[in-house]
C-alpha cells in the first residue's frame, strides 16, 4: 500500500518552546522598507500557520537590503507596532557571519551578536538561536561555552547550527549542557544531499528537527530555470494532480521525509504564502517523491 507521506502535523521542537508548524517564514529577503507591507506579511504567515519565523544578523547585507541587521531591524519595527505578533511565534535568528571574515564564532563575537540581534529585534528573548556558519578556527569547546551562557542566562530559550556537517554537530554537541534541537540545511528537489551526506540520518538518530532552507531552490523551481526538463515534468504532472502548482508540489516533497523537516519559505508575497500553505494538503507516496528524486538526479535508483 502506497500511502500519503507529507505530514501536515506541528513538529516538536523541546519542552520549553510551542510546537510549530510544518511551514515557517524566512526573513532573508525581508528587506522591503514598507512597514505596512512587512506587518502584512507576517501576520498571514502566522495566520497560516507559521509561527516558526527565521531571521539572521547577516540578512539585509544582500538582497537590496541597507545592510548587516536590516532584516532584524525591520522586524524589531514590526514588533514595536503589533507587540502582539511576537508572542504568536517562535523566533529565531542566527549569528557567527561577519563580513569579509567571514565566520567568527569565538566567544566575544557570537555573545555580541547574539545580544545585538536582542536589540534590532525590539526583544528580550531568542526562542532559537543558531550558529550560521560553522567557523572552522573556532574550537567547538569556546563556541559551546557561550552558548550555554546565552541560554543559562535567559537571552536564548534553544539552540540550533545551520549548514553545519555531522561530525561538526557532533563536536559542538559533545561539549554543549544543553542539546542542540535544530539543524538547517539546504533541502530541496535540486538539492538532495542531506538524504545521503548524513544530515538527515543524524536528525532521525538524535531526534533534531531539520529546518530546510532554500526548499525552491530560490525559486527555480517554481520558473523552472536551470532545473531539468525530465523534474518539470515529473512535478508538473503531480501538481496537476493535487489541483495546486508546481512549487506547492517542490514543498510538499521536503515536507515528506520521515524526519519531518520545517520548510523555510522565504517569499515576501501575501498570495504566495497562501499558495504554498497548501503544500500541507498534498497527497504525495512512496512512488512519488522517489520519482522526483530520479529526475532529479537524472539516473535510476539502483
Amino acid at each position: 500500500m502506497d500511502t500519503n507521506l507529507v505530514k501536515s502535523d506541528s513538529r516538536h521542537l523541546c519542552e520549553e518552546l510551542p510546537s510549530v508548524g510544518p511551514l515557517a517564514f524566512g526573513l532573508w529577503r525581508y528587506t522591503n522598507t514598507d512597514l505596512n507591507h512587512a506587518t502584512k506579511l507576517l501576520e498571514t504567515a502566522i495566520d497560516l500557520g507559521m509561527n516558526l519565523v527565521d531571521n539572521a544578523d547577516v540578512y539585509g547585507f544582500d538582497w537590496g537590503g541597507s545592510g548587516f541587521g536590516a532584516c532584524e531591524e525591520l522586524l524589531g519595527q514590526v514588533f514595536s507596532k503589533r507587540p502582539e505578533l511576537r508572542d504568536r511565534i517562535v523566533l529565531a535568528t542566527k549569528g557567527g557571519i561577519q563580513p569579509p571574515t567571514p565566520y567568527n564564532s569565538s566567544s566575544e563575537y557570537l555573545r555580541k551578536a547574539c545580544e545585538d540581534s536582542l536589540r534590532r529585534m525590539n526583544v528580550e528573548k531568542i526562542d532559537l538561536y543558531q550558529v550560521h556558519r560553522p567557523d572552522m578556527y573556532s574550537h567547538p569547546a569556546e563556541v559551546a561555552f557561550v552558548l550555554d551562557g546565552l541560554v543559562e542566562e535567559g537571552k536564548v530559550t534553544a539552540l540550533g547550527v545551520s549548514n553545519h556537517s555531522p561530525s561538526q554537530i557532533t563536536a559542538l554537541q559533545e561539549h554543549l549542557r544543553n542539546p542542540l534541537v535544530v539543524v538547517q540545511p539546504e533541502f530541496s528537489a535540486t538539492h538532495l544531499d542531506p538524504l545521503r551526506d548524513g544530515i538527515l540520518d543524524l536528525c532521525a538518530e538524535k531526534d533534531l528537527v531539520p529546518l530546510a532552507w532554500s526548499p525552491l531552490a530560490g525559486g527555480k523551481l517554481a520558473t523552472g530555470e536551470g532545473v531539468p526538463a525530465e523534474l518539470i515534468e515529473v512535478l508538473d504532472n503531480l501538481a496537476m494532480r493535487e489541483s495546486v502548482d508546481r512549487a506547492t508540489i517542490a514543498i510538499a516533497f521536503v515536507l515528506a521525509h520521515p524526519t519531518s523537516p520545517v520548510a523555510i519559505l522565504g517569499t515576501q508575497r501575501v498570495e504566495r504564502l497562501q499558495a504554498l500553505s497548501e503544500a500541507t494538503r498534498v497527497s504525495l507516496t512512496r512512488s512519488d517523491v522517489y520519482e522526483i528524486v530520479q529526475a532529479s538526479e537524472g539516473v535510476p535508483l539502483p
